[in-house]
């Protein structure tokens, strides 16, 4: 299955792979395509998190929206995808809507690295705090709604981010809680396109990469530790 992935990196970066525990919280557009990378990539070991529903809203940009499992819970058509991608896989799901008051229920198990794509800002914000605190690899995925091009969408840190209102208010926190380091993300450097509708519009092209960019960062840095 992974010949491959053999093949272009080696066994030994290949069972690197296989053998890290990784927890994606969000599993939309963004964190439905890291998912759909590591899964592919080889990681075996998964934790899933996210509370909602697929809604017919979502085919225009979720890799895991289809015609015909809207209104299933995200987590279960998920879990199902990635065992038909690969049956080895072990797939732990929370059905639950992460809240700072909740959030220890992320840490019952061991992880390697968390890939944030979630919107709840005080759910970033503690999230970032207890990964360093615990000594966990963590990616934080910033805003990709309002934007279409996916060329200025890149790995950075979480200081050098501009345009977003959301990372200016992680970096706020970072600072007001005197968290050293670098804070690994996802981000755009392109405006948010203007618009006098409330909803977040958003298509494909830029989730997409921003989910395939944080899956990358975990596996770059399995098979560069």
């Amino acid at each position: 299955m992974f010949d491959r992935t053999i093949n272009l990196i080696g066994l030994d970066n290949y069972q690197k792979i296989k053998s890290s525990n990784v927890l994606i919280l969000g599993i939309g557009g963004v964190g439905g395509y890291a998912i759909e990378v590591l899964v592919r990539s080889g990681v075996e070991k998964m934790t899933i998190v996210d509370y909602d529903r697929i809604d017919i809203s979502n085919i225009n940009r979720q890799i895991i929206a289809l015609s015909n499992n809207i209104n299933s819970t995200k987590v279960d058509a998920w879990k199902k995808r990635i065992l038909a991608i690969n049956p080895n896989a072990k797939v732990n799901i929370i059905n639950e809507k992460v809240s700072h008051n909740n959030i220890e229920l992320l840490f019952n198990d061991k992880y390697d690295y968390i890939i944030d794509a979630c919107d709840t800002i005080s759910v970033k914000k503690r999230l970032i705090k207890e990964c360093k605190e615990r000594n966990i690899n963590l990616i934080t995925i910033c805003g990709m709604g309002k934007k279409i091009n996916p060329a200025l969408v890149k790995i950075c840190d979480l200081k050098d981010t501009s345009y977003d209102p959301l990372a200016r208010e992680l970096r706020k926190y970072v600072k007001k809680e005197c968290i050293k380091g670098k804070i690994p993300c996802v981000f755009s450097s392109e405006k948010p396109i203007s618009s006098n509708n409330e909803t977040v519009a958003s298509m494909a092209m830029v989730p997409s990469v921003a989910g395939v960019l944080a899956a990358y960062y975990c596996i770059d840095k399995m098979i560069n530790s």
